[in-house]
């Protein structure tokens, strides 16, 4: 009669944690976002330019070195921060500068940033600067889009296929 009771009592356990996990797994319900609105991200991993052009060593420089230090072409490791801009309907919504990784200022500026926007047209663009020295944005695109409501709208960047990238 124990074993009974026993088993029993495991069925009406199991049975209460099935129904909280059921229960949790569909109440309350996510919105992901309110019914008007649309998402915008703008996501990349970027290296700079390096800070510094390379330099060729004189022979002097070169002899002074032991042998198997001795590379003609002395380039510094350190790149420049990465300049962005994003503008909405002509309006600037986000822009920020983004210091180089790592401990020698060597690797890559990295964003990632959530924008929830209206649903509806509208008028996206995007601007990246991946030298400090330089006068303006060397890379630029706009695009007319039409958001959905809950659509998600990412913005990512490819130097090596032109620049930025709208999906």
């Amino acid at each position: 009669m124990a074993k009974l009771l026993r088993y029993a009592g495991q069925v009406a356990f199991y049975g209460l944690f099935i129904g909280f996990i059921g229960y949790f797994s569909t109440s309350p319900a996510y919105q992901h976002l309110p019914a008007d609105q649309a998402l915008v991200k703008l996501t990349f991993s970027h290296p700079g330019q390096p800070k510094e052009p390379c330099r060729e060593r004189s022979a002097e420089e070169l002899a002074k070195l032991p042998p198997n230090m001795r590379i003609a072409r002395q380039c510094a490791r350190e790149r420049s921060p990465v300049a962005v801009e994003f503008a909405l309907d002509g309006k600037v919504v986000y822009a920020a500068t983004l210091a180089p990784a790592g401990l020698q200022h060597d690797g890559n500026s990295t964003l990632y940033q959530r924008l929830p926007v209206a649903a509806g047209p509208h008028r996206i663009s995007a601007r990246l600067k991946d030298h400090v020295a330089l006068p303006d944005y060397n890379y630029a695109k706009q695009a007319e889009v039409v958001l959905a409501p809950g659509q998600v709208f990412v913005m990512d960047f490819d130097a090596r296929h032109g620049g930025f990238i709208f999906k």
